[in-house]
């Protein structure tokens, strides 16, 4: 596959879910039917190994089968794809950038290590070294809100200024001053905000997602990102009812302190587009399966562009 520039990372990415039997065991026939449904539904790409494919709870030989599902459907198919090197450890982290590069993915996705907080300097030295074990493939910064070390535009200017080959970003966003601020300190880079505040990032510079709200629909959440160039208005009245479902369904669920994974599990079961189901691996909590009736009731009726017959 050929390596992306930061101008090829644009639109609406879909991500690679653990559907899981009674043992815990990821279930293979399961993944591989998901990843083709993502292949043919539209997005402008598929990765894997975020925080809602569970990376942190998996194994070295599960991290390198998941790769090989999703390389080989994606090279068939001629889509783009990336690959997580992520893990709490960075000597595994290292090891797992190092066999993705091997795939030739699009780009690698990484954390900075996060059992105690870096500073600046080696933040730095961390992503010249992770673009070292990656060759040629490009590096993806993923840097979520419970990320023990902030990275704000500045430092990510003088990290992208040391490493050429990080070429974007997955963040939470922000309000007007942090999108100037990435433009002005980091505007060669391709900026990822979450799905549900797509439209609203878009309209601020931001230039896609890997999308929670594809988790949900890859198909609607293709429709909507394209409605963003056409009728931006509609789009942002969109984003403000999928704020509305999300008030209604994800935040009691947030509330009772279930995690990201458990979330995007709970609005692809939702969607009802892949057998996932709601399970996460053990100790984490999973969503409660009569949950799920309710918000997609809901879903389909806030949401009907979401859901095209």
């Amino acid at each position: 596959m050929k390596a992306l520039r930061a101008v090829d990372v644009r639109g609406v990415w879909g991500t690679v879910l653990l559907p899981l039997g009674g043992d815990g065991a990821i279930d293979w026939c399961r993944l591989a039917a998901q990843v083709d449904t993502l292949v043919a539904s539209g997005v402008d790409g598929v990765y894997a190994h975020g925080t809602a494919g569970e990376f942190h709870a998996i194994d070295e030989d599960e991290f390198d089968r998941v790769n090989e599902v999703l390389a080989t459907r994606c090279e068939a198919a001629g889509l783009p794809f990336q690959l997580g090197g992520s893990h709490p450890a960075t000597p595994v982290m290292m090891g797992r950038i190092r066999r993705a590069a091997a795939l030739e993915p699009g780009a690698i996705q990484v954390i900075l290590p996060d059992w105690v907080p870096l500073n600046d300097d080696e933040v730095v030295r961390f992503l010249a070294g992770a673009a070292a074990a990656a060759g040629p493939v490009p590096l993806i910064l993923y840097n979520p809100p419970h990320a023990k070390t902030q990275v704000g535009p500045a430092l990510l200017a003088r990290a992208a200024a040391a490493t050429p080959s990080l070429i974007g970003v997955k963040m939470a966003g922000g309000d007007e001053d942090w999108y100037a601020a990435m433009a002005e300190s980091a505007g060669d880079l391709s900026v990822f905000v979450p799905g549900h505040l797509l439209a609203t990032g878009i309209a601020r510079g931001a230039h896609g997602s890997y999308s929670n709200v594809a988790a949900m629909s890859p198909c609607g959440a293709v429709a909507w990102y394209r409605m963003m160039t056409t009728d931006p208005e509609d789009a942002l009245d969109l984003e403000a009812r999928i704020a509305e479902l999300f008030r209604r369904h994800i935040a009691p669920l947030q509330a009772a302190g279930l995690s990201n994974p458990a979330l995007d599990k709970f609005l692809a079961t939702v969607g009802g587009w892949a057998d996932v189901g709601t399970t996460l691996r053990w100790p984490a909590s999973s969503a409660p399966h009569d949950a799920v009736a309710p918000a997609g009731a809901d879903a389909h009726r806030l949401l009907p562009e979401l859901f095209p017959a």
